[in-house]
């Protein structure tokens, strides 16, 4: 605020004291104070001396060195820095978000970049804009840690499916804290959402990359433990009498000695069974050119490799159908985590608006009790109408307060189960014991 220095008043003190006189000349002078006591609640006023009184130094300031500045001047801005270094509390938003130097920069150069084309400056849309970057990156900062997170615990392949969605829980949760603690003002959750989206392509890549790495590394290990048999096959060294017991001999070695084979990983049934398959014709061949087997030994063999076959298909089915009930259980796992993580940040942000509220109250509490000390009377009652208004609010938002989070879990929960969409038989399930959890 401009400020007459030849005054020797505190600038502090210069504020609050407002002039009581109707000529326009005083009003004009008291209506910049007004707007520093209305908007700035808690205040500390300070005025600077010119920094140096030699004309041709001053208009090129920035080259002046230090010890070329008015002795005053530095004092008065040495007790400036001293306030703000002590004293002063770090700039907050609306809701008690903190503005670091990257937001308070980020904000800044939207303000000026408004008011350079001309548009008239709001505060609120800066704040909006600041919004969407911070949760981009809170959005991809929660990635890049979950993808790293997961890149260094996870050792392909593992034997289950569980196994590997266990860590995908654990290092879920700690991206979600990663978003949650670097995100503000996310309305609706769409970033969140987003974050939530990403989480599960992701770990969706790594189930398919599990699955790839398991089926070479089974698909190599029969490979070499077949080569012999192969070999053999192409010989005819089992077109002779008892040969379709010595095939059977020689296979059951290959399997024996393959499922002795450690890691191979949640695909080393599949691919034994597709590897036995790949067989079946030529066992066949082999059966059907052993004289030494009876008609009736013949269709016993035939009956045995079948049903073998069949109960090894029961098994894969029986597998595959508990791996899917996994990954929904670790869906559910998933929008539970998000409904909880959300519900606290949210609780956080209401509480930080209320604590505001009340600061608010209790600084238009002191400046209607110095009205009316001063003599404002009008002015007085209207700020008391300000504080009734201000307390209505926040008697309506206490009374909402449930049907506030209901709404917005019924939101987010919709938003998720199409994210999350074999979650919907589980979470159908949940859901109305999670609201009354959480109301």
């Amino acid at each position: 605020m401009a400020r007459d220095i030849i005054r020797t008043e505190p600038a502090t003190d210069d504020i609050e004291g407002e002039r009581k006189c109707n000529h326009p000349k005083i009003q004009r002078a008291n209506l910049p104070r007004e707007c520093i006591r209305k908007f700035f609640p808690k205040r500390k006023c300070f005025t600077f001396d010119c920094p140096i009184y030699d004309k041709k130094l001053l208009t090129c300031l920035q080259n002046v060195q230090e010890s070329q500045l008015e002795p005053e001047f530095k004092s008065q801005t040495d007790n400036f820095c001293s306030y703000i270094f002590s004293d002063a509390k770090p700039k907050v938003l609306s809701g008690g978000i903190m503005v670091n130097g990257n937001r308070l920069g980020k904000l800044l150069e939207t303000y000026v970049k408004t008011i350079s084309s001309g548009d008239i400056p709001c505060l609120e849309n800066a704040v909006l804009s600041l919004a969407q970057i911070e949760n981009s990156a809170a959005v991809q900062k929660a990635a890049e840690h979950y993808v790293a997170l997961m890149a260094l615990k996870v050792n392909f392949p593992t034997e289950t499916l569980q196994d590997l969605l266990s860590l995908h829980t654990l290092c879920e949760k700690e991206a979600l804290s990663i978003f949650m603690k670097h995100s503000f003002k996310d309305e609706n959750q769409k970033f969140q959402k987003e974050l939530v989206q990403i989480l599960e392509t992701k770990k969706d890549g790594f189930i398919r990359q599990n699955e790839e790495i398991s089926t070479k590394n089974c698909q190599t290990q029969l490979e070499h433990l077949s080569q012999s048999l192969r070999q053999a096959i192409s010989k005819g060294t089992f077109s002779v009498s008892e040969g379709y017991n010595l095939y059977k001999k020689k296979k059951e070695e290959i399997i024996n000695n393959y499922l002795q084979v450690p890691r191979k990983g949640l695909k080393a049934d599949e691919v034994l069974q597709k590897f036995l398959q790949s067989l079946a014709v030529t066992e066949d061949s082999i059966l059907q050119t052993d004289q030494a087997l009876t008609e009736q030994e013949k269709a016993l063999q035939a009956e045995q490799f079948k049903r073998e076959a069949a109960e090894k298909e029961m098994l894969l089915l029986k597998q595959q159908q508990v791996e899917i009930q996994q990954n929904m259980e670790a869906q559910q796992r998933t929008f539970e985590e998000n409904i909880i993580q959300l519900k606290r940040k949210m609780e956080e942000e209401r509480n930080k608006i209320l604590e505001e509220q009340n600061m608010m109250l209790d600084a238009k509490l002191k400046e209607q009790k110095k009205l009316l000390e001063e003599g404002f009377h009008e002015k007085g009652e209207e700020m008391k109408r300000q504080m009734e208004n201000l307390q209505k609010e926040m008697r309506e938002a206490e009374s909402k307060k449930s049907s506030w989070w209901s709404s917005a879990l019924d939101v987010f929960s919709t938003g998720l189960m199409s994210i999350l969409p074999g979650t919907g038989k589980l979470i159908g399930l949940g859901l109305n014991a999670l609201s009354r959890i959480f109301k």
